[in-house]
Protein backbone atom coordinates (compact mmCIF):
# COMPACT_ATOMS: atom_id res chain seq x y z
CA UNK A 1 0.00 0.00 0.00
CA UNK A 2 1.27 3.82 -1.31
CA UNK A 3 1.88 6.10 1.45
CA UNK A 4 -0.95 8.21 0.03
CA UNK A 5 -2.93 5.84 -0.07
CA UNK A 6 -2.43 4.49 3.35
CA UNK A 7 -2.86 8.05 4.23
CA UNK A 8 -5.93 8.64 2.94
CA UNK A 9 -6.88 5.16 3.94
CA UNK A 10 -6.95 6.12 7.85
CA UNK A 11 -8.45 9.98 7.28
CA UNK A 12 -11.59 8.03 5.57
CA UNK A 13 -11.81 5.43 8.60
CA UNK A 14 -12.12 8.16 11.09
CA UNK A 15 -14.76 9.70 9.00
CA UNK A 16 -17.00 7.27 9.15
CA UNK A 17 -17.64 3.45 7.43
CA UNK A 18 -16.58 2.82 4.12
CA UNK A 19 -15.16 6.07 3.79
CA UNK A 20 -11.66 4.98 4.12
CA UNK A 21 -11.80 3.08 0.78
CA UNK A 22 -13.72 5.70 -0.53
CA UNK A 23 -11.06 8.18 -0.20
CA UNK A 24 -8.31 5.41 -1.07
CA UNK A 25 -9.61 5.52 -4.40
CA UNK A 26 -10.13 8.93 -4.76
CA UNK A 27 -6.23 9.66 -4.18
CA UNK A 28 -5.26 7.02 -6.47
CA UNK A 29 -7.46 8.51 -9.00
CA UNK A 30 -6.15 12.04 -8.41
CA UNK A 31 -2.22 10.86 -8.50
CA UNK A 32 -3.08 8.78 -12.15
CA UNK A 33 -3.73 12.07 -13.69
CA UNK A 34 -0.26 13.43 -13.10
CA UNK A 35 2.86 12.24 -15.09
CA UNK A 36 4.86 9.60 -13.95
CA UNK A 37 7.47 12.56 -13.16
CA UNK A 38 5.36 14.78 -11.17
CA UNK A 39 4.22 12.40 -8.75
CA UNK A 40 7.67 11.06 -7.73
CA UNK A 41 8.82 14.71 -7.14
CA UNK A 42 5.40 15.44 -5.05
CA UNK A 43 6.36 11.99 -3.24
CA UNK A 44 2.97 10.77 -4.12
CA UNK A 45 4.37 7.77 -5.62
CA UNK A 46 7.57 6.95 -3.55
CA UNK A 47 7.24 3.12 -3.86
CA UNK A 48 8.57 1.24 -1.17
CA UNK A 49 11.82 -0.67 -0.28
CA UNK A 50 11.62 -4.50 -0.10
CA UNK A 51 13.99 -6.77 1.42
CA UNK A 52 14.24 -10.31 1.38
CA UNK A 53 17.14 -12.92 3.12
CA UNK A 54 18.47 -15.35 0.59
CA UNK A 55 21.46 -16.71 1.91
CA UNK A 56 23.94 -14.74 3.18
CA UNK A 57 22.32 -11.46 0.70
CA UNK A 58 19.56 -9.18 1.26
CA UNK A 59 18.30 -8.59 -1.83
CA UNK A 60 17.07 -5.31 -2.24
CA UNK A 61 13.98 -4.26 -5.17
CA UNK A 62 12.24 -1.24 -5.12
CA UNK A 63 8.08 -1.36 -5.79
CA UNK A 64 6.26 1.71 -7.62
CA UNK A 65 3.53 2.02 -9.87
CA UNK A 66 5.54 0.78 -12.99
CA UNK A 67 6.21 -2.48 -11.03
CA UNK A 68 8.89 -4.20 -9.32
CA UNK A 69 12.84 -2.99 -10.42
CA UNK A 70 16.06 -4.67 -8.39
CA UNK A 71 18.05 -2.53 -6.22
CA UNK A 72 20.88 -4.05 -5.40
CA UNK A 73 22.12 -6.42 -2.60
CA UNK A 74 23.42 -6.43 0.55
CA UNK A 75 26.38 -8.88 2.52
CA UNK A 76 24.33 -10.56 5.47
CA UNK A 77 25.10 -10.46 8.23
CA UNK A 78 24.61 -6.58 8.52
CA UNK A 79 27.05 -5.05 10.56
CA UNK A 80 25.47 -3.70 14.13
CA UNK A 81 25.11 -0.13 14.56
CA UNK A 82 24.55 2.23 17.75
CA UNK A 83 20.87 2.78 18.78
CA UNK A 84 19.00 5.47 16.59
CA UNK A 85 21.73 4.94 13.30
CA UNK A 86 20.40 3.01 10.42
CA UNK A 87 22.19 0.01 9.99
CA UNK A 88 21.38 0.23 6.09
CA UNK A 89 22.48 3.75 5.41
CA UNK A 90 26.30 3.14 4.59
CA UNK A 91 24.82 0.62 2.00
CA UNK A 92 21.98 2.20 -0.27
CA UNK A 93 21.91 5.20 -1.99
CA UNK A 94 20.29 7.79 0.08
CA UNK A 95 17.17 7.68 -2.32
CA UNK A 96 16.40 4.49 -1.19
CA UNK A 97 17.22 5.31 2.31
CA UNK A 98 13.93 7.41 2.42
CA UNK A 99 11.93 4.93 1.42
CA UNK A 100 9.30 2.88 3.64
CA UNK A 101 11.49 -0.94 3.67
CA UNK A 102 8.96 -3.76 4.03
CA UNK A 103 10.29 -7.30 4.47
CA UNK A 104 9.16 -9.85 2.05
CA UNK A 105 8.54 -13.11 3.02
CA UNK A 106 8.94 -16.59 0.67
CA UNK A 107 5.08 -17.66 -0.22
CA UNK A 108 5.81 -20.60 1.73
CA UNK A 109 5.93 -19.16 4.78
CA UNK A 110 3.14 -18.63 5.01
CA UNK A 111 -0.98 -19.64 4.04
CA UNK A 112 -3.93 -18.08 2.44
CA UNK A 113 -7.63 -19.00 2.37
CA UNK A 114 -10.21 -17.32 0.20
CA UNK A 115 -13.27 -16.35 2.35
CA UNK A 116 -16.53 -14.34 1.72
CA UNK A 117 -17.50 -12.11 3.87
CA UNK A 118 -20.16 -8.81 4.34
CA UNK A 119 -19.40 -5.42 2.44
CA UNK A 120 -19.86 -3.52 6.36
CA UNK A 121 -16.66 -5.49 6.96
CA UNK A 122 -14.36 -4.13 4.75
CA UNK A 123 -13.08 -1.25 7.68
CA UNK A 124 -12.64 -3.69 10.17
CA UNK A 125 -11.30 -6.63 7.87
CA UNK A 126 -8.37 -7.59 10.01
CA UNK A 127 -10.59 -7.26 13.47
CA UNK A 128 -13.41 -9.52 11.85
CA UNK A 129 -10.62 -12.12 10.56
CA UNK A 130 -9.32 -12.76 13.49
CA UNK A 131 -11.69 -15.14 14.82
CA UNK A 132 -11.34 -17.00 11.71
CA UNK A 133 -8.08 -18.17 12.36
CA UNK A 134 -8.77 -20.76 14.41
CA UNK A 135 -11.56 -22.24 12.38
CA UNK A 136 -10.15 -21.37 8.92
CA UNK A 137 -6.81 -22.70 9.47
CA UNK A 138 -4.25 -25.61 11.39
CA UNK A 139 -2.96 -22.71 13.62
CA UNK A 140 -4.08 -20.63 16.39
CA UNK A 141 -4.63 -17.63 16.92
CA UNK A 142 -2.18 -16.49 19.34
CA UNK A 143 0.86 -18.03 17.80
CA UNK A 144 0.37 -16.43 13.90
CA UNK A 145 0.35 -12.82 12.62
CA UNK A 146 -2.30 -12.48 9.93
CA UNK A 147 -3.85 -9.73 7.68
CA UNK A 148 -6.31 -9.56 4.51
CA UNK A 149 -7.01 -8.21 1.67
CA UNK A 150 -9.73 -7.42 -0.74
CA UNK A 151 -9.58 -9.34 -3.93
CA UNK A 152 -13.24 -8.28 -5.46
CA UNK A 153 -17.00 -7.35 -5.08
CA UNK A 154 -19.81 -9.25 -6.10
CA UNK A 155 -23.14 -7.84 -7.03
CA UNK A 156 -24.83 -8.74 -3.80
CA UNK A 157 -22.19 -7.09 -1.54
CA UNK A 158 -20.54 -9.81 -0.70
CA UNK A 159 -16.36 -9.68 -0.65
CA UNK A 160 -13.99 -12.00 -1.97
CA UNK A 161 -11.09 -11.72 0.63
CA UNK A 162 -7.74 -13.84 0.83
CA UNK A 163 -7.04 -14.27 5.11
CA UNK A 164 -3.11 -14.34 4.97
CA UNK A 165 -1.83 -16.06 7.80
CA UNK A 166 1.91 -16.94 8.74
CA UNK A 167 3.26 -18.50 12.08
CA UNK A 168 4.94 -15.55 14.35
CA UNK A 169 8.15 -18.34 14.57
CA UNK A 170 8.84 -18.08 10.81
CA UNK A 171 8.32 -14.91 10.57
CA UNK A 172 10.84 -14.40 13.75
CA UNK A 173 13.39 -16.66 11.90
CA UNK A 174 13.27 -14.36 8.69
CA UNK A 175 13.44 -10.86 10.91
CA UNK A 176 16.15 -12.93 12.87
CA UNK A 177 18.30 -12.59 9.52
CA UNK A 178 18.74 -9.43 8.91
CA UNK A 179 19.38 -8.32 12.07
CA UNK A 180 19.00 -4.66 13.30
CA UNK A 181 17.31 -3.39 9.96
CA UNK A 182 14.01 -5.36 11.64
CA UNK A 183 13.68 -2.81 13.78
CA UNK A 184 13.13 -0.07 10.91
CA UNK A 185 10.26 -2.13 8.43
CA UNK A 186 7.28 0.06 7.89
CA UNK A 187 5.66 -3.52 7.28
CA UNK A 188 5.69 -7.30 6.48
CA UNK A 189 4.47 -8.59 2.84
CA UNK A 190 3.94 -12.07 1.73
CA UNK A 191 5.29 -13.39 -1.73
CA UNK A 192 2.77 -14.95 -4.07
CA UNK A 193 2.96 -17.82 -6.44
CA UNK A 194 4.59 -15.74 -9.14
CA UNK A 195 6.94 -13.69 -6.32
CA UNK A 196 5.30 -10.29 -6.46
CA UNK A 197 4.32 -8.95 -2.88
CA UNK A 198 0.65 -9.54 -1.90
CA UNK A 199 -0.06 -6.32 -0.53
CA UNK A 200 -0.78 -7.26 2.99
CA UNK A 201 1.21 -6.40 6.18
CA UNK A 202 1.67 -9.00 8.70
CA UNK A 203 3.63 -6.61 10.87
CA UNK A 204 1.85 -5.95 14.34
CA UNK A 205 0.66 -2.19 14.18
CA UNK A 206 2.89 -1.28 17.30
CA UNK A 207 5.80 -2.52 15.59
CA UNK A 208 5.72 -0.65 12.36
CA UNK A 209 7.87 2.19 12.00
CA UNK A 210 6.29 5.52 10.15
CA UNK A 211 8.81 6.85 7.91
CA UNK A 212 8.64 10.27 7.80
CA UNK A 213 7.87 11.99 4.51
CA UNK A 214 10.58 14.34 3.18
CA UNK A 215 7.92 16.03 0.91
CA UNK A 216 5.35 16.43 3.55
CA UNK A 217 6.07 19.77 4.43
CA UNK A 218 6.40 20.86 0.96
CA UNK A 219 3.25 19.43 -0.20
CA UNK A 220 1.46 21.19 2.64
CA UNK A 221 2.78 24.23 1.21
CA UNK A 222 2.04 24.21 -2.41
CA UNK A 223 -1.36 22.66 -1.20
CA UNK A 224 -1.68 25.81 0.91
CA UNK A 225 -0.13 28.02 -2.44
CA UNK A 226 -2.99 26.13 -4.72
CA UNK A 227 -5.60 27.16 -2.40
CA UNK A 228 -4.61 30.56 -1.86
CA UNK A 229 -4.18 30.69 -5.50
CA UNK A 230 -7.49 29.54 -5.89
CA UNK A 231 -8.89 31.78 -3.85
CA UNK A 232 -7.54 34.45 -5.07
CA UNK A 233 -8.59 33.52 -8.82
CA UNK A 234 -11.92 33.40 -7.89
CA UNK A 235 -12.01 36.86 -5.84
CA UNK A 236 -10.40 38.51 -8.93
CA UNK A 237 -13.08 37.04 -10.91
CA UNK A 238 -15.47 38.07 -9.14
CA UNK A 239 -14.30 41.37 -9.12
CA UNK A 240 -14.17 41.53 -13.03
CA UNK A 241 -17.17 40.45 -13.34
CA UNK A 242 -18.12 43.25 -10.88
CA UNK A 243 -16.22 46.31 -12.71
CA UNK A 244 -17.96 44.82 -15.91
CA UNK A 245 -21.29 44.49 -14.35
CA UNK A 246 -20.46 48.46 -13.37
CA UNK A 247 -19.50 49.76 -16.71
CA UNK A 248 -22.15 47.88 -18.34
CA UNK A 249 -24.95 49.83 -15.60
CA UNK A 250 -22.55 53.17 -16.14
CA UNK A 251 -23.08 52.69 -20.14
CA UNK A 252 -26.49 51.91 -20.20
CA UNK A 253 -27.47 54.81 -17.48
CA UNK A 254 -27.55 57.42 -20.68
CA UNK A 255 -29.54 54.91 -23.01
CA UNK A 256 -31.94 54.18 -20.15
CA UNK A 257 -32.78 58.32 -19.54
CA UNK A 258 -33.20 58.15 -23.16
CA UNK A 259 -35.52 55.27 -23.48
CA UNK A 260 -37.47 56.71 -20.81
CA UNK A 261 -37.78 60.01 -22.19
CA UNK A 262 -38.90 58.46 -25.46
CA UNK A 263 -41.08 56.23 -23.49
CA UNK A 264 -42.85 59.61 -21.76
CA UNK A 265 -43.18 61.06 -25.50
CA UNK A 266 -44.65 58.04 -27.05
CA UNK A 267 -47.24 58.12 -24.37
CA UNK A 268 -47.39 62.03 -24.51
CA UNK A 269 -48.49 61.42 -27.98
CA UNK A 270 -51.04 58.44 -27.80
CA UNK A 271 -52.50 60.62 -25.15
CA UNK A 272 -52.85 63.59 -27.53
CA UNK A 273 -53.83 61.11 -30.79
CA UNK A 274 -56.54 59.45 -28.32
CA UNK A 275 -57.72 63.06 -27.34
CA UNK A 276 -57.80 64.33 -30.91
CA UNK A 277 -59.88 60.82 -31.69
CA UNK A 278 -62.31 61.58 -29.04
CA UNK A 279 -62.27 64.87 -30.41
CA UNK A 280 -62.98 63.80 -33.81
CA UNK A 281 -65.29 61.14 -33.05
CA UNK A 282 -67.21 63.72 -30.65
CA UNK A 283 -67.41 66.55 -33.30
CA UNK A 284 -68.78 63.26 -35.34
CA UNK A 285 -71.51 62.24 -33.57
CA UNK A 286 -73.43 65.08 -32.45
CA UNK A 287 -74.61 68.09 -35.21
CA UNK A 288 -72.31 71.22 -35.37
CA UNK A 289 -73.38 74.69 -34.75
CA UNK A 290 -73.38 75.81 -38.22
CA UNK A 291 -75.70 72.92 -39.08
CA UNK A 292 -78.29 74.09 -36.39
CA UNK A 293 -78.24 77.62 -37.90
CA UNK A 294 -78.67 76.15 -40.98
CA UNK A 295 -81.63 74.05 -39.63
CA UNK A 296 -83.41 76.52 -38.10
CA UNK A 297 -83.15 78.85 -40.75
CA UNK A 298 -85.18 76.29 -42.52
CA UNK A 299 -88.13 75.56 -40.11
CA UNK A 300 -88.62 78.67 -38.08
CA UNK A 301 -91.37 80.22 -39.61
CA UNK A 302 -91.37 84.06 -41.67
CA UNK A 303 -92.99 85.45 -38.79
CA UNK A 304 -90.76 84.51 -35.70
CA UNK A 305 -87.44 85.34 -34.62
CA UNK A 306 -84.82 84.50 -32.46
CA UNK A 307 -83.77 86.87 -29.56
CA UNK A 308 -81.40 83.89 -28.04
CA UNK A 309 -80.02 80.57 -28.75
CA UNK A 310 -78.15 78.77 -25.95
CA UNK A 311 -76.01 75.50 -26.81
CA UNK A 312 -74.72 73.47 -23.84
CA UNK A 313 -73.98 69.90 -23.80
CA UNK A 314 -76.44 68.26 -25.55
CA UNK A 315 -79.53 70.65 -24.50
CA UNK A 316 -80.68 73.44 -27.47
CA UNK A 317 -82.23 76.84 -25.74
CA UNK A 318 -84.26 79.07 -27.86
CA UNK A 319 -85.72 82.16 -26.39
CA UNK A 320 -87.64 84.52 -28.98
CA UNK A 321 -91.21 86.28 -29.85
CA UNK A 322 -93.41 84.32 -32.76
CA UNK A 323 -97.17 85.07 -33.92
CA UNK A 324 -97.19 81.15 -34.16
CA UNK A 325 -95.68 80.12 -30.64
CA UNK A 326 -98.19 77.37 -29.96
CA UNK A 327 -97.14 75.53 -33.40
CA UNK A 328 -93.33 75.90 -32.86
CA UNK A 329 -93.09 72.50 -31.37
CA UNK A 330 -94.69 70.24 -33.74
CA UNK A 331 -92.93 72.31 -36.68
CA UNK A 332 -89.01 71.87 -34.95
CA UNK A 333 -90.28 68.37 -34.42
CA UNK A 334 -89.77 67.76 -38.27
CA UNK A 335 -85.51 68.00 -37.63
CA UNK A 336 -83.38 65.04 -37.13
CA UNK A 337 -80.48 67.39 -35.79
CA UNK A 338 -82.78 67.40 -31.90
CA UNK A 339 -85.23 65.59 -29.68
CA UNK A 340 -88.45 66.13 -28.00
CA UNK A 341 -88.60 69.90 -28.67
CA UNK A 342 -90.82 71.42 -25.80
CA UNK A 343 -91.82 75.27 -24.07
CA UNK A 344 -91.05 75.82 -20.92
CA UNK A 345 -93.13 78.01 -19.30
CA UNK A 346 -96.04 80.17 -20.22
CA UNK A 347 -96.06 81.89 -23.43
CA UNK A 348 -96.11 85.95 -22.64
CA UNK A 349 -97.74 88.16 -24.91
CA UNK A 350 -95.50 91.91 -25.64
CA UNK A 351 -97.96 94.70 -26.52
CA UNK A 352 -95.61 96.60 -28.25
CA UNK A 353 -94.55 93.75 -30.72
CA UNK A 354 -97.96 91.77 -30.59
CA UNK A 355 -96.14 88.75 -30.58
CA UNK A 356 -95.94 85.82 -27.83
CA UNK A 357 -92.53 85.91 -26.16
CA UNK A 358 -91.85 82.08 -25.95
CA UNK A 359 -88.68 79.78 -23.91
CA UNK A 360 -88.02 76.28 -26.05
CA UNK A 361 -85.88 73.53 -25.24
CA UNK A 362 -84.65 70.33 -27.13
CA UNK A 363 -81.92 67.61 -26.70
CA UNK A 364 -79.62 67.60 -29.23
CA UNK A 365 -79.19 64.15 -31.26
CA UNK A 366 -76.04 62.44 -30.42
CA UNK A 367 -74.42 60.03 -33.05
CA UNK A 368 -74.72 59.32 -36.25
CA UNK A 369 -77.51 60.64 -37.03
CA UNK A 370 -78.39 60.54 -40.88
CA UNK A 371 -78.07 64.63 -42.31
CA UNK A 372 -80.92 65.91 -43.91
CA UNK A 373 -82.04 65.01 -47.53
CA UNK A 374 -81.96 68.10 -49.86
CA UNK A 375 -84.43 69.96 -50.65
CA UNK A 376 -86.26 71.93 -53.62
CA UNK A 377 -87.17 75.71 -52.87
CA UNK A 378 -89.95 77.26 -54.97
CA UNK A 379 -87.60 78.13 -57.48
CA UNK A 380 -86.63 74.36 -58.26
CA UNK A 381 -83.08 75.14 -56.76
CA UNK A 382 -81.63 73.02 -54.24
CA UNK A 383 -81.09 74.38 -51.12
Amino acid sequence: MTPLRARLGRAGARLGPGAGGLLGWWGRSLAAWLPRGWRSVLGLDRGRLLLSAHGDALLLRREDADGLHDAGQVPLPIPAVEDGADPLAPSIPPALAELPRWLLLPAATGLRRRLQLPAAAADRLRDVLSFEIDRQTPFAAADVVHDARITGRRGDGQLDVDLVVVPTSRMQVQRDAIGQVAGTLAGIDLAGSDGAPLGVNLLPPVQRRQVADPWRYGNLALALVALVSLVLALWQVLDNRRDAADAFERDLAPRAAQAREVAAQRQQLVAIVAGQAFLDRTRAERPTTVEILDELSRLVPDGTWLEKLAIRDDQLTLIGQSNEASSLVRTLEASRLWQAPALTGPLQADPRTGRDRFTLVARLAIGPAPRPAATEDADGAAR
